[in-house]
Order: C-alpha cells, then sequence, then structure tokens
C-alpha cells in the first residue's frame, strides 16, 4: 500500500478567512514477507561478518596475552582494542545517519565493507601495538559502524506484525558468526598463526559484506517517513534518557562478559582451546535465543521481555558465573548468559519503534550509538583492572550489577509507555492529553501502581 497523507487544518488563533494547513505523512503498510526476508537475510549475514568477526577478538585477546606477542604491550592496551573496535562504530552513528539521508544506504555499505577488510589485512601486518589500535581498533569500528547501523535501520521499515521476530533473526548473526570465528580463529592461530587468521577474516568479511551490500535495499517510503536531522531535544525526552541508560549499563556487562571470558577460563586452568569453546557455546546461546525472543517480544510486549531478559541475566552472572570454577559448568554459564546478555543489541529498534515510532527510530537510534561509546571504550579496560585486585570476583559482581541497573532502567521505561498509552485513550476520550515527556509530568507516569501493571507493552 502506497503512502497517505492527511490535512490538518487549524482555525484558532487565526484572522478570519484564513487557515493554516499542515500535512502529516501517515505510515504505509510494510510487506511483512517477500523481499522483505531476503533483507532480512543480508542483515543476517552483514551481523555475521561485523559482531561476529568482532568476538573473534577475545580468542585474539587470549593468545596476545598468554604469548606476550607483543612485548611492550599491556593487558589495558589490548582491551582499549577491543573496546575501540565497538565504540568507534557508535561514535560515528550521527554522521552515518546524516550521511545515509545524502548518499545512500548502498554506498555506506560499500564503504564500510572496503573498510573493514582493510582493516582485518591491516591488522594482519602488525608488528607494534599502535599498528593494532589503527586496524583493529579504529579502523574495523568505523568499517563495522558503515554497515551495521545502516541496516539496522533499514530492516524495521520492511516489517510491522513480525519486526521483532526479523530483528531477532538478523540479531542470530551475532551468536552464529561468533560460534564460526571463535572455533575457527583458535584452530587457525594454533596451526596457521595469528597473522593467517587476520588474513582469512580480511577475506571472509569482504565476501560476505559485498553480496549483502548489493542485495539490501531501503523501501522507497523510508526516505519520505524517516527524519534524518538529529535533534538535540530528543535528550530532554525521559522515554529516550532510559533507552539510553538501559543501553549504558548492559553494555557496561556484556563488553565485558564478552571478551573476558576466554581469558577468564583460562584464568581457572583451563586451555585456550577450551576458553575458545566457551566463547563459543556463549554464542550458541545467542544464536537459539535472539529469534525466540523476537518471537516472543511481538507476543508478549517489546518492551516486557527484554525488561526480564536483563534482570534473568544479572541473576545468571551472579548465581551462576561466580562458582563456575570447573569447565561444566562454565559452558552451562555461557549458554546461559548467551541467550540473554545481547538483548539490548536484539531488541533496541523494535523498543525504539514503539517509545519514538518509525519516523525517528534512525535518528534516535544514532543518538543512543553516541551514548554508548564510551561505556564500550572502557568497559574491558574497568574489568580487567578489577582483576588485577581480587581475580575474577571483583568483575563478576560488577558485570552483574550492570544488567541490574539496565533491567530498573527499562522496567521505568515500561512504566512511561503504560501512562503514554492511557494518555492516548483519555485524549481521543475527550478528557485532555496530559504531559508525559517531560520531567514535569514524572509524578503522573512513575507510580507505583505503573510498576506492576500487566498487558503487552
Amino acid at each position: 500500500m502506497a503512502s497517505r497523507s492527511i490535512e490538518i487544518v487549524q482555525l484558532h488563533g487565526q484572522p478570519k478567512g484564513l487557515t493554516n494547513v499542515e500535512t502529516i505523512p501517515l505510515e504505509d503498510t510494510p510487506p511483512n514477507g517477500g523481499y522483505a526476508w531476503v533483507c532480512t537475510f543480508c542483515v543476517f549475514m552483514i551481523i555475521i561478518h561485523t559482531w561476529g568477526i568482532n568476538s573473534a577478538w577475545g580468542v585474539i585477546l587470549d593468545h596476545f596475552i598468554t604469548d606476550s606477542t607483543f612485548p611492550k604491550a599491556t593487558r589495558i592496551d589490548y582491551a582499549f582494542i577491543g573496546g575501540l573496535s565497538i565504540s568507534q562504530a557508535l561514535l560515528i552513528g550521527p554522521l552515518v545517519h546524516k550521511a545515509q539521508g545524502v548518499v545512500g544506504t548502498r554506498a555506506l555499505l560499500l564503504l564500510g565493507t572496503l573498510l573493514l577488510s582493510a582493516s582485518m589485512l591491516g591488522a594482519a601486518y602488525a608488528y607494534e601495538i599502535w599498528h593494532l589500535f589503527l586496524s583493529q581498533g579504529i579502523c574495523f569500528g568505523f568499517g563495522m559502524g558503515l554497515l551495521y547501523i545502516p541496516s539496522m535501520s533499514v530492516l524495521p521499515h520492511w516489517f510491522s506484525s513480525h519486526r521483532s521476530l526479523a530483528m531477532g533473526i538478523a540479531a542470530s548473526g551475532a551468536g552464529i558468526g561468533g560460534i564460526i570465528y571463535n572455533l575457527a580463529t583458535s584452530y587457525i592461530i594454533q596451526h596457521l598463526g595469528w597473522r593467517t587468521a587476520y588474513k582469512i577474516l580480511a577475506g571472509c568479511s569482504l565476501g560476505a559484506n559485498l553480496m549483502s551490500s548489493l542485495l539490501l535495499k531501503a523501501r522507497k517510503s523510508q526516505n519520505t517517513q524517516q527524519t534524518y536531522a538529529l535533534d538535540p531535544r530528543d535528550l530532554k525526552r525521559p522515554e529516550v534518557l532510559f533507552v539510553i541508560f538501559w543501553g549504558m549499563t548492559t553494555e557496561f556487562g556484556y563488553i565485558a562478559l564478552f571478551y573476558s571470558l576466554p581469558n577468564y577460563a583460562t584464568s581457572i586452568g583451563l586451555t585456550a582451546n577450551q576458553g575458545s569453546v566457551a566463547g563459543a557455546m556463549l554464542n550458541v546461546g545467542m544464536t537459539v535465543a535472539r529469534p525466540l525472543v523476537g518471537y516472543v517480544s511481538d507476543r508478549f510486549g517489546r518492551i516486557t521481555v527484554p525488561t526480564i531478559l536483563t534482570a534473568f541475566c544479572s541473576v545468571v552472572c551472579l548465581a551462576i558465573w561466580i562458582p563456575a570454577n570447573s569447565y561444566a559448568v562454565l559452558l552451562v554459564f555461557a549458554f546461559l548468559s548467551g541467550m540473554v546478555c545481547g538483548t539490548f543489541w536484539a531488541t533496541i529498534t523494535p523498543v525504539l519503534a514503539e517509545v519514538v515510532g518509525l519516523g525517528r527510530m534512525s535518528r534516535t537510534f544514532a543518538i543512543t550509538c553516541l551514548a554508548l561509546v564510551v561505556p564500550t571504550t572502557v568497559a574491558e579496560p574497568v574489568a580487567l583492572s578489577l582483576v588485577k585486585g581480587s581475580g575474577y570476583l571483583h568483575t563478576q559482581i560488577f558485570v552483574g550489577c550492570m544488567f541490574l541497573l539496565g533491567s530498573w532502567g527499562l522496567w521505568t521505561l515500561r512504566c512511561w509507555k503504560c501512562f503514554d498509552i492511557e494518555r492516548k485513550a483519555s485524549y481521543e476520550g475527550g478528557f485532555g492529553a496530559g504531559r508525559s515527556s517531560t520531567f514535569l509530568g514524572f509524578l503522573n507516569w512513575m507510580g507505583l501502581q505503573k510498576l506492576f501493571l500487566t498487558g503487552r507493552v
């Protein structure tokens, strides 16, 4: 169905005989099938060859630390490299968002493909630690941002009823990529060396991302529905701030867990190969859970389900990871935590679509990405710094508490959404609109009764 628009005629406050006509676009009906599933597969492949390849850094990190590959480098140096590979992808979010409206999605995807492959190839020829900062850290991050951010903004416009399911399927690429590249990278390093491993990663990413970039396309109606100008006033909206809070806290936990697990395995006496299997098991959990999370979110609430899963991740970290001193228990923890630790990335765009609407989703996602730059940069350095003092205990408590705080932020967002639904119903019934998007209306929606409301939100 083609997009439509309606005209609102405002008569109040105008001189007699004059009217102020405002045209408001209405969202068209997405196809929910057909080429939409091709686009889902393309985003799935892009995530495999961005986040999936990036997850192999945990294996490479463990090899560099145990083998003293770069003698002058410290644990903190390596930790910052891993953080940069994600934070730089998020740092350029607003720029990518703006450029998407100027040069289009495909041009950004192709540029990201070239940068990502070049970063892996450059890392293969690194002889000083600063070479890795530039290649594995900054260049890889820019390439991943140019691929991941535009593709994530395209897919929600192809779906309405199956939006969370499609995003869950696409996001499961991080888990599948993590399984493949954790195990493959460990094997290649042991038999062919880490430089060859980087070259193979470069070739794989080039082929897969090039194919996906050429097949993925934005819907024609997306450009008319979507606002590409960033608006700092969005940061005054409490619902946006709670989304950002959820992202910042869970990223501290997610990055620390994601990169630290292989090294934690060797710290309790396991082998490097067992550490890579633990990392792969975490990604198995992601692969299994993310499509299921999307399906359940569509059925029971796109805010409610992530709230519950984020809280469950905190429980798993505090109750299972801390006493995980054997290989079997560690694998159980890796699988369970993998199912829920990446809930933010699996559900962020459907949550934003619920909170701000499709028209402002992309720009709000860009602002959210920018807010995540600091936590993604320093999460692993903080985790490894805590390891120095008391082993991994403080790191484990830190990760669990971050997920707990994130669930609180999302629970509070759910309260706002419940109030917003009531406000709109009241407005349609002629009882006034209230104020839900300013802190002046805080007491209207932050009551205890909103915390325990049931229903699909």
